[in-house]
């Protein structure tokens, strides 16, 4: 009797254990997580969310939960004198250039472990090279990476109403953008008996260090000369600047021409953003750079729609340049990056904490964290996709004060078509066309980039405004006609820029992105 007793208490435990994903736990493991909280204005979710119960009774864990300060400077004091003291959190968000210091200290552990033990979130989170860079020293990761925001928003888009009513195909290398350009210039493309149309539109956006020259909206013709952005990271013996490249005197020598020939916007050297959305919604020029959803969500859509109702706007790939290079823009990895403290990791809650990121990447956690309780503040399709119907006004997920209740979302959201279906859908324009923001968004996000994802770790030199002042001014000089380009004066510009300690800004540069590891 006995005997079967005990074969029954064993067997009600492996059942638990198998239902819970693991052994049950006699006692609930404390994890202390600092999140980054989704919404700084909200509080944390309230002590009778379903969440706390979830997880304290599938997962054997009792969470806590503490907002992280919605300043980034507030988080870092934060964080320091937690790690001053030997007093970090279990888990907690933190940004990448104190996690490495803390992990140098050798105040957070090595994740790499915890990988294999949450294969789903791992699939989902931490797949991407690129990202996973971010958190290493000496080869492992010291952090996990979630995905952050969108990457690749922005990119080359034309018009194609114009390639068609002038017979022109789309173009692909930058002299068949530069022919287009030509003749969206001086072929009446809208048809309206006018000379008022322009090939290219733009805006000078150049705002610090990483996107000095230029800026971001002439990326695609700088990336057909391989010269996207400030640096070249192509490896550690090419680092420097891109100036130095004879492809950026080509690329420049290129706006120039553009410039002389009246085939580009005029207001392009005026850094007005907004102008500059309003001209191309009243079909001032027919090329430029943009991203997805200041061009395609029906809210900015919508004035372009009434004034062309037969207009259509299409994403293309940047263009080959002489060599066959192209870039849309710098891909510069982001990340939120959560760390587990050496000491959590010490007193052997490392599973623990992966047995809660992989819930979390489970639906149940995904669509709990994410989006609230199914039924209560969101319905679903059959393919997961999120809707409202029957939902009560007050308890959608999406209300300020349903808020509380997906504090954790940036944990688990991995810019999926499941998110990003209710954020950005599509629409009927003026002309009955199906718009889908997110089919340019993919677009965008499958064209070359040009990779730079050490260039936001670059400190500025203490003289940033007077360097990149010279660096940028002298550049628009040259492509307005202002100032002569030849040998002789790039030449002198290269020399301007040295005597502002170009060689000295390289050679610090250099060595932060060797230490970080993100050159090779």
């Amino acid at each position: 009797m006995r005997k079967s007793i005990i074969t029954a208490s064993i067997a009600s435990t492996l059942l638990i254990a198998v239902a819970f994903g693991g052994y049950a736990q006699a006692k609930p493991v404390d994890l202390d997580l600092w999140l980054l909280q989704a919404v700084t204005e909200a509080g944390p979710p309230p002590d009778d969310w379903v969440g706390y119960k979830i997880i304290r009774e599938k997962l054997g864990i009792n969470l806590k939960l503490t907002l992280q300060p919605s300043s980034f400077t507030d988080q870092d004091t934060k964080i320091s004198v937690a790690a001053a003291s030997n007093t970090l959190p279990d888990i907690f968000g933190v940004n990448r250039d104190l996690l490495i210091k803390i992990a140098k200290q050798g105040l957070v552990a090595p994740v790499d472990s915890l990988l294999p033990m949450m294969p789903k979130r791992t699939e989902t989170h931490y797949s991407d090279p690129m990202r996973n860079k971010l958190v290493m020293v000496n080869k492992k990761m010291y952090g996990l990476p979630d995905p952050g925001a969108m990457d690749r928003v922005e990119g080359l888009v034309i018009r194609k109403d114009w390639l068609d009513k002038l017979g022109l195909k789309v173009p692909t290398t930058i002299d068949e953008l530069y022919a287009v350009a030509r003749a969206f210039t001086t072929k009446d493309p809208d048809g309206n008996g006018k000379d008022d149309t322009y090939g290219f539109g733009a805006y000078y956006e150049s705002s610090n260090l990483a996107t000095a020259g230029f800026g971001r909206r002439f990326d695609y013709i700088m990336g057909a000369y391989g010269v996207a952005g400030t640096w070249n990271f192509e490896s550690a013996d090419k680092f420097q600047f891109n100036v130095r490249n004879p492809g950026f005197r080509k690329a420049v020598e290129f706006i120039r021409k553009i410039n002389e020939e009246k085939l580009i916007d005029p207001s392009w050297s005026a850094p007005n953003k907004d102008e500059f959305r309003a001209r191309w919604k009243q079909g001032k020029f027919g090329i430029w750079w943009e991203q997805f959803a200041a061009l395609a969500t029906q809210a900015n859509y919508k004035d372009f729609d009434n004034n062309f109702p037969k207009g259509e706007i299409i994403p293309i790939l940047p263009p080959k340049g002489p060599e066959g290079k192209s870039a849309n823009g710098l891909d510069t990895a982001n990340a939120r990056i959560y760390a587990v403290s050496a000491k959590a990791m010490k007193s052997g809650k490392g599973p623990a904490i992966a047995k809660l990121l992989e819930w979390m990447a489970s639906d149940e956690g995904y669509y709990l964290c994410g989006f609230g309780v199914e039924g209560v503040n969101f319905n679903k399709d059959a393919k997961g996709y999120i809707n409202l119907q029957g939902i009560d006004p007050a308890k959608a997920y999406s209300t300020k004060a349903m808020q509380p209740l997906t504090q954790l979302r940036n944990m688990v959201y991995i810019n999926n078509d499941i998110e990003l279906a209710v954020r950005y859908p599509t629409y009927k324009s003026a002309n009955g066309k199906t718009m889908d923001p997110l089919g340019i968004w993919r677009f965008f996000k499958n064209s070359p980039y040009t990779q730079a994802i050490g260039s936001s770790l670059v400190d500025p030199p203490s003289n940033v405004n007077d360097f990149t002042r010279y660096y940028n001014e002298n550049l628009v000089k040259f492509a307005l006609g202002q100032q002569a380009l030849n040998d002789k004066t790039w030449a002198a510009y290269i020399k301007g820029l040295d005597s502002l300690g170009a060689k000295d800004i390289e050679k610090t540069a250099k060595a932060k992105l060797l230490d970080a590891e993100l050159l090779e």
